[in-house]
């Protein structure tokens, strides 16, 4: 697919942005809804919020759930890991045995 222009609101506020994919547009919209619903959701509880507050609210949730996504990708594969080394030792160890 060839580079192609789309247009995402977020905050009502529009902004150009360059897709190379269909994947690619629909990450990019997937994430422009979440936020405006994170915003829709900040603003309701607190209306009294200028909007820079609540964007930064909205920032810090998507870093804290970034935050916690990596350390849990880098748990699995540190168990996944160990997994592999147990499994080549079982495999070693039946090689051995079965000679």
């Amino acid at each position: 697919m060839a580079e192609q222009s789309i247009t995402i609101k977020i905050a009502g506020r529009s902004y150009p942005l360059k897709v190379n994919s269909p994947e690619h547009e629909e990450v990019i919209r997937k994430a422009a809804d979440d936020i405006n619903r994170m915003l829709e959701a900040y603003q309701n509880k607190f209306p009294e919020k200028p909007m820079v507050e609540i964007l930064s609210f909205v920032a810090l949730n998507v870093c804290m759930s970034n935050v916690t996504l990596n350390r849990q990708l880098k748990d699995m594969t540190a168990g996944e890991d160990a997994l592999a080394r147990e499994l080549a030792g079982y495999l070693d160890n039946i090689d051995k045995n079965s000679r």
